[in-house]
């Protein structure tokens, strides 16, 4: 990871801060070593028209997030590879955080579902039909949906989970990514409250939004290219 850009007054103690932020909320992940083992749930099939469906119990759970870390990690590594015009050295720093923080989950996904089952979903393709990777607004609009879609996505995941380890790990995993989905507004709208979501987070609960898997898949539908389905959630 680079360092922190060194800027004047006050703006050298925010990036810095943010940045730190970010950096310390990937480390539990990127050093966990976990591997998922033991899983009885491997009851995956392909349907009659050679379409992959996630499974059953927490094996399909895991591959509903590995879907949904694979189109984070897509679109941010599209982000890096063609930063917008006028982008900051700070804007790119975080950016790239998030970058590698989505790869880290996307690969640890399929290494740990490829060492509890033979069946993994497969490598998906993406598409970006209205996102303008050139414009700072279109991408950082886009990243706060995604965002905001993945946390909602495992906040509503949890319950279905019924092994322990793997709660343990979605809710670390979580974690990481409410950061990120502050990290997103805090570029859009600096030195507010828009950081701490009060749009997603329930006023009489306290607790973030949670979104059912058939909500996520509407919401990310237009960005994932390959079929799947997920008949235990009612998913096609």
């Amino acid at each position: 990871m680079k360092k922190p850009i060194n800027v004047s007054s006050q703006g050298a103690t925010l990036d810095t801060s943010r940045r730190n932020f970010l950096k310390l909320s990937g480390i539990g992940i990127a050093v966990a070593g976990l591997t998922l083992v033991g899983c009885d749930d491997d009851d995956f099939e392909y349907n009659d028209n050679k379409i992959f469906d996630l499974g059953m119990g927490d094996v399909g759970v895991l591959n509903y997030a590995y879907a949904l870390e694979q189109l984070e990690a897509d679109f941010y590594t599209k982000v890096v590879n063609n930063f917008y015009a006028g982008i900051s050295n700070a804007e790119k720093e975080v950016l790239t955080d998030l970058y590698h923080h989505e790869v880290i989950h996307r690969d640890f996904f399929k290494a740990a579902i490829t060492g509890a089952t033979t069946n993994v979903l497969p490598t998906l393709e993406f598409q970006y039909p209205n996102v303008n990777f050139n414009d700072r607004s279109s991408v950082l609009a886009t990243a706060k949906a995604l965002e905001d879609t993945g946390v909602a996505a495992y906040n509503a995941a949890g319950k279905y989970i019924t092994n322990p380890t793997y709660l343990v790990i979605a809710g670390k995993i979580v974690s990481v990514e409410a950061r990120h989905a502050s990290a997103i507004r805090d570029l859009i709208n600096p030195l507010t409250a828009a950081f701490s979501g009060d749009d997603v987070v329930d006023p009489v609960t306290g607790l973030d939004v949670a979104k059912e898997p058939k909500d996520v898949i509407a919401a990310a539908g237009g960005f994932i290219k390959t079929p799947f389905t997920w008949k235990e959630r009612g998913i096609n």
